[in-house]
């Protein structure tokens, strides 16, 4: 199908604040999106249909039928394929002008700086609390914008981090608003979301980018938009630049723990089919580890035990059991066993791989 570029984009090209100037301004931008779940996926989506002239997606993750609710550019059909993958094939039939390209590679300290630094925009799409410290790090240190999304239950945040203004300063980013990661709130896998949520905040955060690249309207710089579902309310906090974080140190000595499953041992983890081999035995017990403790799991528990107050050293195991610690996703259950192992090296412990989000 052959059509001019100018009649595509024809609604938004008419509005005097963008024009043609505007337009091209798109079209030569290139935007980073990392996550391609709920928010990253409406956010790519409606970027290239905005008319970003190059956008790259990041994500580590397959889709599973919980994701369907509210990740709605994704099929049944899709099910256990990369998010990247898939997403980068929706934008290419639907934007004849993106350039699209995407990695299935989980983002970390070793690789990120490398990353960020081919783009212009960064969009943080992620549910990870660390890997959000991460990105918003590494965009300080590289002086990149930060376009930062994130949600809560009811709830949805966005921010326009790390702008730099015409005196050649900063605009505030993650730390300035809640300095230290927080170790405990949930993400949406373990607290729920409602879909109409995840939409509303992922065109928030599309609404940035266009107005950053555009250099139209007013940006979420120096402040946190705070969207409420259930009241339809909304509230902006103000935010302050705290000039005493030496970012590099902090980048530096942070660790940025999410442990991903291709940097697990495999002696410590074990596959839900081997799990259901063994599960019906005696002397196997389950151990859960979800913060949500009234969570549907779908076999029997034994121990609930909640990541958020898990201390090992209130743990005492029974070393004639064998234990199998489960989460969402197998990252924070990696983390237990692997505690467990070190403190008491003769026990037979195992993390479920992928987690009961994967289990069937």
């Amino acid at each position: 199908m052959n059509f001019k570029r100018k009649n595509y984009f024809k609604r938004q090209t008419t509005l005097p604040e963008i024009g043609k100037d505007g337009q091209n301004l798109l079209q030569q931008a290139k935007v980073l999106v990392i996550g391609c779940g709920g928010l990253g996926s409406p956010v790519a989506i409606y970027l290239a249909a905005s008319g970003i002239g190059e956008i790259h997606l990041v994500d580590f993750d397959t889709v599973s039928v919980s994701n369907l609710h509210r990740q709605v550019f994704y099929k049944l059909s899709d099910i256990n394929k990369p998010k990247a993958e898939i997403l980068a094939n929706e934008i290419k039939i639907r934007t004849p002008f993106t350039k699209v390209t995407f990695s299935k590679d989980a983002v970390n300290k070793k690789s990120i700086l490398k990353l960020l630094s081919a783009y212009d925009v960064i969009v943080d799409a992620t549910d990870s609390l660390p890997i959000k410290y991460l990105i918003n790090d590494a965009c300080v240190i590289s002086k990149k914008p930060l376009v930062y999304g994130s949600l809560y239950k009811f709830d949805g945040y966005v921010a326009t981090f790390n702008v730099k203004d015409g005196k050649g300063k900063f605009s505030c980013n993650l730390r300035d608003a809640f300095p230290n990661i927080a170790s405990d709130i949930p993400n949406c896998e373990e607290a729920g979301t409602l879909n109409p949520i995840v939409g509303v905040i992922a065109l928030l955060q599309v609404n940035e980018v266009v107005k950053l690249i555009t250099k139209t309207g007013k940006l979420l710089v120096n402040q946190l938009l705070i969207y409420n579902t259930l009241e339809n309310s909304q509230f902006k906090m103000k935010l302050r630049k705290n000039d005493v974080i030496n970012m590099i140190e902090v980048f530096r000595n942070s660790d940025y723990l999410d442990v991903f499953c291709e940097t697990q041992n495999k002696e410590l983890v074990i596959s839900s089919t081997e799990f259901k081999k063994i599960n019906s035995t005696s002397d196997i017990e389950i151990i859960s580890v979800l913060n949500h403790i009234d969570a549907p799991i779908p076999f029997k528990v034994h121990h609930k035990l909640p990541y958020k107050s898990f201390d090992i050293n209130n743990f005492t195991p029974n070393l004639s059991k064998k234990y199998i610690v489960v989460c969402k996703k197998g990252i924070t259950s990696y983390d237990v066993a692997l505690k467990m192992k070190e403190k008491f090296p003769n026990i037979q412990v195992w993390s479920l791989q992928n987690g009961i989000e994967d289990f069937n």
